[in-house]
């Protein structure tokens, strides 16, 4: 496979594990024969036009360096740009990061040294991407994701992480966070329209997913496959709070459709609307975006992963 990559790195991620690293990592780029260039985002969102600009100046082979959120951000910009097909553009992640989701699906080596020697092998992939049209401060907006979208208290949880983000650089940190907000989300009623049917409930977790992880390696969407041109939908309907903590279990075993009030399907487009005044959440690829009105879409075998 062609050698010359285009990098992005964010130094943030994993609490400044790619800033760390970046010598070491450099210097194996060259012991290992890559030609690059090296770019280092500097604001949220700053990966998305990097991947735009460098695909219009001609780079076809993208290496993000990072996390989930680099990720997220990453697709994006390959499947926000119009200059050549997004299929095209070869996209392979080195993980760095907290929860490392994505890259879990694809078992993707987070020693550097072993997952460079795999882009040298090139082995390709063609996953599925989700697309989702939502709402924010009054304005309509779109995005897209390449894991797992969340609403409801998973939303709520995604809005409290983007205002304590510095505060969460472990697994640990991030669970806690979960637990603590529990106490204080309020289930609201929502309605969910897929594969010509209506459920109105008071939801606790909404998931969309073309990946099976989130949170950490929770398996929200355990029927999700990354190439089936599929959107896999999870609901957890009312629940105590004290159930909820009882079954987290289930969140990484595999198991959570087992459960009596949560259920899974397979769909290639669905809404989600709020009932009354209080809107539902949303967070994709762990990234907070807004709320309901929402609508799910999926682009079959849109992103090429070089694995």
């Amino acid at each position: 496979m062609d050698t010359n990559w285009y990098i992005i790195a964010n130094p943030t991620s994993g609490g400044g594990t790619v800033q760390k690293r970046w010598p070491k990592i450099e210097a194996l780029l060259q012991e290992l024969g890559f030609s690059y260039t090296i770019r280092f985002t500097e604001r949220p969102g700053h990966a998305t036009l990097l991947v735009e600009e460098a695909i219009l100046r001609g780079h076809r082979q993208i290496l993000g360096i990072g996390g989930d959120g680099t990720n997220h951000e990453i697709v994006n910009g390959i499947l926000k740009q119009q200059a050549v097909s997004s299929a095209e553009i070869a996209y392979a992640l080195l993980p760095v990061g907290t929860g490392n989701d994505w890259a879990r699906t694809y078992q993707l080596p987070h020693d550097p040294r072993k997952r460079l020697q795999q882009l040298l092998q090139g082995k390709a992939v063609f996953q599925d991407v989700g697309w989702v049209e939502y709402h924010w401060e009054g304005r309509k907006q779109e995005r897209y994701f390449a894991n797992v979208a969340g609403m409801a208290y998973d939303g709520y949880i995604g809005q409290a992480l983007a205002v304590n983000r510095s505060k969460v650089q472990s697994k640990v940190q991030y669970l806690l966070m979960v637990a603590q907000y529990l106490s204080k989300y309020i289930l609201r009623e929502a309605q969910i329209v897929f594969n010509g049917r209506t459920v109105k409930d008071y939801f606790y977790t909404i998931n969309i997913g073309i990946c099976r992880y989130s949170g950490g390696g929770m398996q929200f969407v355990p029927q999700a496959i990354p190439d089936d041109g599929q959107l896999a939908l999870t609901f957890a309907r009312r629940l105590p709070k004290w159930e909820v903590l009882l079954q987290t279990r289930r969140f990484y075993n595999g198991t959570l459709l087992q459960h009596p009030k949560v259920e899974g399907y397979q769909t290639q487009s669905l809404t989600v609307d709020h009932i009354g005044e209080h809107t539902t959440l949303l967070e994709a690829d762990g990234e907070f975006l807004g709320e309901t009105p929402v609508r799910f879409a999926i682009l079959p075998k849109a992103l090429k992963v070089i694995i």
